[in-house]
């Protein structure tokens, strides 16, 4: 791999992608700063799902580049995206819901100690880990040791974009994160992606509720029928310069 200077952590450079007849990405470019926040908006079938399974390894794209950290990659699957430093909270969350917050936050990544011959989970070592990463994020739970099926929708999607960003992430991607959440709830996730920012971490918001995006973004990507209709920014949008993008697409 070559270097080459930039400031961007991730750069998607003339990425195409099409399913038999359809195209669903149109050479479209889509970059993240370092610890930037990047709403990516679009109505359903833009392309904003295909071009974030490119960028974590789901799709392989028919024509273009991926550059992360300066460096030209191949994401073969999920997990060398993974490896690289990127993580997806997709909108079921995947967690699991018998399993309480320390598991699913340590779930493929337990920690062990040995015992004589045997190898067994350290349970404290991993629930004090899990307290001391919440804490970083001002996560609040009631338990960290009921099953996340008994917690609220706003603490579950909490404790999702916790997982994710417990193992040194560099960018997290965040499909519809505030959907199916009342106001109050959906707020403490803004503040979650807020404080992810601050923590250097990068993040891609995925998301129909454009009051959430223009809240949160630096910028603001349009996709528009596999094309990039603009790139907006966040400061200055208005809502209606957004939905005259997705609805109209670029001038």
């Amino acid at each position: 791999m070559t270097a080459v200077a930039g400031s961007f952590l991730v750069e998607m450079r003339g990425i195409v992608k099409s399913f038999g007849p359809v195209s669903a990405l149109r050479s479209v470019d889509f970059s993240v700063g370092h610890a930037e926040v990047v709403g990516l908006v679009g109505d359903n079938g833009a392309g904003k799902s295909t071009l974030m399974k490119i960028l974590t390894g789901v799709y392989r794209p028919d024509a273009g580049e991926i550059w992360f950290e300066g460096r030209r990659v191949h994401f073969h699957s999920p997990l060398d995206s993974r490896r690289a430093g990127i993580e997806m909270v997709y909108q079921d969350l995947g967690l699991a819901e018998n399993l309480d917050t320390v598991a699913n936050l340590f779930l493929g990544r337990e920690v062990c100690r040995s015992l004589g011959p045997w190898r067994v989970l350290d349970e404290t070592a991993m629930e004090q880990r899990a307290r001391e990463h919440l804490s970083a994020l001002r996560v609040e739970l009631p338990s960290l040791r009921v099953p996340v099926e008994r917690l609220s929708g706003g603490q579950r999607q909490a404790v999702a974009i916790a997982r994710a960003t417990a193992f040194a992430a560099k960018l997290v991607i965040m499909d519809e994160p505030t959907a199916s959440l009342a106001v109050a709830e959906a707020r403490k996730v803004l503040e979650l992606i807020r404080r992810l920012k601050e923590q250097k971490v990068a993040v891609v918001l995925i998301s129909h509720r454009l009051q959430d995006v223009l809240e949160v973004a630096d910028r603001i990507v349009v996709l528009n029928r596999g094309r990039v209709a603009g790139v907006l920014e966040g400061s200055t949008t208005r809502m209606e310069d957004v939905v005259a993008l997705i609805v109209g697409g670029a001038p």
